[in-house]
């Protein structure tokens, strides 16, 4: 029902704010329908074609690897954690769709790093477009996620791509915020050194600025990890399959048992990612780039001498 312009609500003209917003979505079904269908269609595919990868293994045999996995990227105990947690989730059946879990949050947190990262950098290089970009980021990620839903619905419908929209949207602000962030945070003069030296400014970003701002930035990828899972889950309310559809067939049915099978099931697969990507993050020192820096000027000023 389109409501007038020169409605009020307690003597204040009622806006039709939502009346404007719906109107846009129709406008942009209408003339780009084909295109999110293709979107869609893609987006479908290949997550669906990441969780048949991820669930061809036996799942004993699954366990093992992500096991080892996080044995190599830690230690010991990480790798012991793991087995015991992921052998549990499927003693309690719920292992397929964790997998269908973590490829919608692999594919989702890719995503939302690619482009992320790059908005994150032009934003710590370029205060104006910083300044443009922060009001978008406060705007997604202070929105309530189940509203993310109803728009990504709207254009692609029920099921996994929907989703996979919503979890990308959710998600992509840490990975912005702690990019700028941790660009920002690199001491001026580990930059002035490697302007000295003769390093370019894309030498310089990615030598010096990146390797600096790395933990970081890896605290950025943890929280756009974290959040992918969370809506992964919330998401399963439109179809998206997953540990979030086990979560709402026990909703809906007031299975207690399978809401706590799927939620402790979504905390070990927490637990793993988060506990997983956080090793990765090693730390580089400012002693150590100030040496790579000053090698490659001695190299550098060595093969520019003369020769005698």
């Amino acid at each position: 029902m389109t409501r007038t312009v020169w409605e009020t609500v307690d003597g204040v003209p009622r806006i039709p704010f939502g009346d404007w917003i719906e109107s846009g979505f129709e406008w942009v079904e209408d003339n780009l329908g084909d295109f999110f269908d293709r979107v869609s269609d893609l987006i479908e595919s290949t997550v669906n074609g990441l969780s048949d990868l991820l669930n061809s293994p036996a799942p004993l045999v699954m366990v093992v690897i992500l096991s080892l996995l996080a044995w190599l990227g830690r230690d010991w105990r990480l790798g012991l954690g793991s087995l015991i947690g992921l052998t549990f989730v499927v003693g309690v059946d719920q292992w397929a769709a964790t997998m269908e879990t973590l490829a919608m949050v692999f594919f989702a947190t890719l995503v939302a790093l690619v482009i992320g990262i790059p908005l994150g950098i032009c934003a710590a290089r370029w205060d104006r477009f910083s300044r443009l970009v922060r009001p978008v980021m406060d705007l997604m990620q202070t929105m309530p996620a189940f509203v993310w839903l109803v728009p990504v619905v709207t254009l692609f419908s029920i099921g996994v791509p929907a989703g996979l929209v919503a979890t990308v949207i959710f998600a992509l602000p840490p990975g912005v915020r702690l990019t700028e962030l941790g660009i920002r945070q690199v001491d001026p003069e580990v930059v002035e050194a490697g302007h000295a030296f003769g390093a370019k400014p894309r030498q310089i970003l990615r030598e010096t600025q990146l390797p600096l701002a790395l933990p970081t930035v890896m605290a950025g990828v943890n929280q756009v990890i974290m959040l992918a899972l969370s809506m992964a889950v919330i998401a399963g309310l439109v179809g998206a399959g997953g540990l979030g559809s086990q979560v709402t067939t026990s909703i809906s049915r007031l299975d207690i048992g399978l809401g706590f099978e799927a939620g402790f099931s979504v905390v070990i697969l927490a637990i793993y990612l988060d506990r997983l990507t956080a090793s990765l993050g090693a730390d580089r020192t400012r002693a150590g780039l100030l040496r790579r820096l000053r090698d490659r000027a001695a190299a550098r000023s060595f093969a520019k001498a003369p020769a005698f």
